[in-house]
């Protein structure tokens, strides 16, 4: 049951409800704001592994056991799993979930990729596809920064618009159950790719603010709302400097959101003494504040209608060193309660 609004917009007509969450953080995070809000805080950054890559694929599986458990679900139950990580050929999701016999679908948006596998997940339950099916991703900073930039060891210097790669992880679960306490999944806004030329991998906010601006217009288009409508926007990682960016954008179309947006990569580290520049950053940062803060507000009904709006950098190792310019995605959804 979804019916289809505008360019890229579904609604689903009997929305899918969430059963079940979970956030698993490391110990920077719970440093910051949100650190009663998480389900599980982890102090050892290798997590009893022996390379930073095997330590993230724990993340996944600890957030998946700690949903499952939460939601009072066996893996058994879960139809189909979508899973993503920043790493090359997401092995942090393959190695992470391996040993739970779900069948998988791996997924790659960048930091937007939580939100890109929760409209997979509610479109084979609200379609009958899945009676339940469950999406999860991680980051981790030793891991991001192997990859991406230089060795921790390299001591290079960061820029004031860089962010920080948030170690976590996020899970969420969704069913076709119709219990009516439960958050739902009503409507989904699928990203365009978006190039303004942005080239400065250390400046993510710029790059990604611009597809972030192209998603929620058109939502906003398709669905005849408007801002005041929602409880609260939240972007997945656009940090500091992106944010401002987003506003800047939005007021050029005639639209003002300043008065009730939040990011989760300003959320995660709102402390200045965290010397975390512009905010975090990573598929760990959006999944694991949705799947703590703001489901938490969502099922207690402090906030009754929000709009989650993960954004992702679309570049490699190799692009960079190529000097290609970054294309950037934002994918939406509208959680109520």
């Amino acid at each position: 049951m979804i019916k289809r609004l505008g360019d890229s917009t579904i609604r689903f007509e009997k929305e899918p409800s969430i059963v079940g969450f979970a956030s698993v953080v490391g110990k920077k995070e719970a440093e910051g704001p949100l650190k009663d809000d998480f389900d599980k805080i982890i102090y050892d950054m290798h997590l009893g592994q022996d390379t930073w890559e095997k330590a993230e694929s724990v993340l996944q599986k600890e957030a998946l056991s700690i949903a499952l458990t939460k939601s009072k679900k066996d893996a058994r139950d879960i139809d189909f799993i979508f899973a993503g990580d920043l790493l090359n050929q997401c092995i942090s999701s393959s190695y992470g979930l391996k040993d739970f016999n779900i069948p998988y679908l791996g997924q790659y948006g960048a930091c937007s990729t939580m939100v890109q596998g929760l409209v997979m997940a509610a479109v084979m339950v609200a379609s009958g596809a899945s009676h339940m099916s469950a999406c999860v991703t991680s980051s981790h900073f030793c891991s991001a920064e192997r990859q991406y930039r230089f060795p921790l060891d390299y001591g290079g210097q960061r820029p004031q618009s860089s962010q920080w790669t948030v170690t976590g992880a996020g899970c969420c679960i969704l069913s076709d159950s119709e219990e009516k306490s439960l958050p739902k999944v009503k409507v989904a806004t699928v990203g365009r790719i978006v190039d303004l030329g942005v080239n400065d991998q250390n400046n993510m906010g710029a790059a990604m603010a611009p597809a972030a601006t192209d998603t929620l217009m058109r939502f906003f288009r398709d669905t005849k709302t408007s801002p005041s409508d929602y409880d609260m926007i939240y972007t997945g990682d656009l940090g500091k400097i992106g944010s401002e960016l987003l506003y800047e954008l939005m007021q050029k179309e005639g639209v003002d959101i300043r008065h009730n947006h939040k990011d989760c990569g300003v959320m995660i580290f709102d402390k200045k003494e965290m010397d975390v520049h512009s905010g975090g950053s990573g598929c760990g940062c959006c999944s694991s504040v949705l799947c703590s803060h703001i489901l938490n507000n969502v099922t207690a009904r402090k906030q009754k209608s929000v709009l989650v709006i993960a954004t992702g950098a679309l570049l490699s190792p190799t692009s960079i060193q190529q000097k290609e310019t970054i294309p950037s995605i934002a994918h939406l959804v509208n959680i109520i309660a």
